[in-house]
């Protein structure tokens, strides 16, 4: 290669490496030096305002010892197992009545994914506190259906975590606008041969549709179950920041919070961060390994 080809090509990675400094940036100085930095910490004892202490595996011995600790964890789980599932049904049920070419199909998609627009803001879960509190619409729709007085999902133990779950489920968008992109990548003619076969339409369903939407279902349980284990925004508005009642809406990333910025054990907190990532990175690990059995993909 001659000397004015190699300077070409020279100059030519020096533009492309200056075109990726902004992003080599954040990633460094937002994203890998904090890491590294909440990795050291949560080995330590540190209150943020003391020089940090190292105290080896004492916080993460510390977690299974913590009954606070344990709550958040079964609460995160439920909600999980209980979110993640029934969202993907809703999602999906949601995108097939929308792909049966209703008029003014675009009007409806549009609609229906306001909510994963707002769903996770401060302002939706004032209002989700104050439709499912006491005098809420809730309240006075069972009073009037039922003579149910006083009804105050919100502050029930055994109702409070539930109306968090109904708050994600109707953010339902984000899955619905994939499934429904995956129901039109279906060709019409395999439907169409199965009706000619004599098919019905639950055969044609579970045979035909459900099959080819696989790597749809298993990109929105990926992302769902994630940010399921990140949900954060609705349990600290509703709860006031407590995680009550009787820490029914515990979740892990808010007693994270209480416990890294209002009880100032960054340390502690830091452990649980890791633990959490790690957790989420064993599950999706788990279904990337399972996907095999159960993914089809269509050549």
């Amino acid at each position: 290669m001659s000397l004015k080809a190699r300077t070409r090509n020279g100059q030519s990675s020096m533009a492309g490496y200056l075109f990726l400094t902004p992003w080599l940036v954040g990633l460094l100085g937002l994203t890998a030096l904090p890491m590294i930095a909440s990795l050291y910490l949560s080995f330590t004892n540190y209150d943020m305002i003391n020089r940090p202490r190292w105290i080896g595996i004492g916080n993460y011995v510390k977690m299974f010892q913590d009954p606070q600790y344990l709550m958040s964890v079964k609460v995160t789980l439920t909600y999980v197992l209980l979110n993640v599932p029934i969202h993907l049904v809703v999602a999906l049920l949601i995108a097939l009545l929308l792909h049966k070419g209703i008029r003014g199909l675009h009007i409806y998609r549009a609609v229906y994914y306001v909510p994963s627009l707002f769903g996770g803001s401060v302002a939706i879960s004032l209002l989700w506190k104050q439709i499912f509190g006491g005098g809420g619409l809730v309240s006075n729709l069972l009073e009037h259906l039922f003579g149910l007085q006083n009804v105050n999902l919100i502050d029930s133990p055994q109702t409070a975590l539930y109306t968090l779950i109904i708050l994600a489920i109707w953010q339902f968008g984000s899955p619905m606008i994939i499934f429904l992109a995956g129901l039109q990548q279906i060709p019409v003619e395999l439907h169409e041969a199965a009706t000619i076969d004599g098919a019905s339409t639950s055969k044609r369903f579970f045979r035909i549709t459900l099959p080819l939407l696989t790597p749809f279902i298993f990109f929105n349980l990926v992302m769902q179950i994630i940010s399921s284990f990140q949900a954060f925004t609705p349990a600290y508005i509703v709860s006031d920041g407590s995680g009550g009642p009787l820490n029914s809406t515990l979740f892990y990333t808010l007693y994270l919070y209480q416990t890294g910025f209002s009880n100032f054990q960054m340390g502690y907190a830091s452990a649980m961060a890791w633990v959490l990532l790690i957790a989420i990175a064993i599950i999706s690990a788990f279904l990337f390994a399972t996907s095999k059995k159960w993914v089809f993909y269509s050549e």
